[in-house]
């Protein structure tokens, strides 16, 4: 980002870590959990795994609104560790055992009323494999590694798992990135010609490789710098006698390199445009008020 001011890079930081939202497990229906892992921290665990959708496809749910196939989505996990000879089968439970449920849930809602007909916990009005967006590409985990439990013969996880649409600002399991960093653009120069073994021991004092050097023929060489990018202003080519007069390290401060670490979800040049239209629309509101 160049030719802006280090608060609006801040900005688009924070909106990226907190409120571009995403979709993330918010309600597990525990049926049978007999793992060494407590039910709460069974939840929490599945909380944090991403999920691989696009969250504009989906709406935000309140505690009243009934969960349906636009603000819900549910998947089932339904494992038990099973010994077969010598081979001990679902010993380590990984995300790829969730199963999305594209008609929603199939448990039971408890009700007092035997001549009612029962209810499950989604109110889905279509399934969700026939919508166009997810019949070719089906829900499921990011990543399908990611360990959730450990279980020994003869113990089972059997819950469900409902996600919703949040922003991190709420909870981390929202928030769609890993991390959103950014730094000014290092400027290494020069300040007067470094050469033959001068030049030799610049390049071998930086850690980041940022020197190389030009052969000029002769047996002459000096040193140049190649890539300014590297350098993490770690002071390390200044040290020593003399060369904080032969090199200066600065810093372009309306020039910054952003680097965002997406956790799947959407690519990070998605979520870059997503945090530019809320600080959009941000602007906009704080206009219309003040007109």
């Amino acid at each position: 980002m160049i030719g802006i001011d280090a608060s609006l890079a801040n900005a688009f930081r924070r909106i990226l870590i907190a409120e571009v939202p995403t979709m993330a497990i918010e309600k597990v229906l525990i049926a049978n959990n007999t793992s060494v892992i407590q039910d709460e921290v069974l939840a929490h665990r599945l909380g944090l795994i991403p999920i691989k959708v696009d969250p504009r496809l989906f709406e935000y749910k309140s505690e009243s609104d009934p969960a349906n196939e636009k603000n819900t989505i549910v998947f089932k996990l339904d494992v038990t560790c099973k010994k077969d000879g010598r081979n001990v089968i679902n010993s380590v439970v990984k995300s790829d055992k969730l199963t999305w449920l594209p008609n929603g849930s199939e448990y039971e809602k408890p009700s007092t009323d035997q001549s009612s007909k029962s209810k499950t916990f989604t109110s889905f009005n279509c399934s969700q494999d026939s919508l166009p967006e997810f019949s070719s590409d089906p829900i499921c985990p990011t990543y399908q590694d990611i360990i959730i439990s450990k279980l020994r013969p003869g113990q089972v996880i059997e819950l469900e798992a409902h996600a919703v649409k949040g922003q991190g600002k709420t909870h981390a399991k929202w928030s769609p990135v890993a991390t959103a960093r950014y730094r000014m653009l290092p400027e290494v120069v020069l300040l007067e010609d470094v050469g033959d073994d001068l030049a030799e021991e610049l390049v071998q004092k930086c850690p980041m490789k940022v020197f190389d050097i030009e052969d000029l023929g002769g047996g002459k060489k000096k040193a140049k710098v190649v890539r300014p990018r590297e350098c993490t202003l770690c002071r390390e080519c200044i040290r020593g006698d003399g060369w904080d007069k032969r090199v200066q390290l600065r810093r372009v401060k309306e020039h910054f390199i952003f680097t965002i670490e997406s956790t799947g979800a959407l690519p990070p040049e998605v979520l870059f445009t997503e945090a530019v239209k809320i600080l959009e629309e941000k602007c906009e509101r704080i206009l219309a008020e003040l007109s």
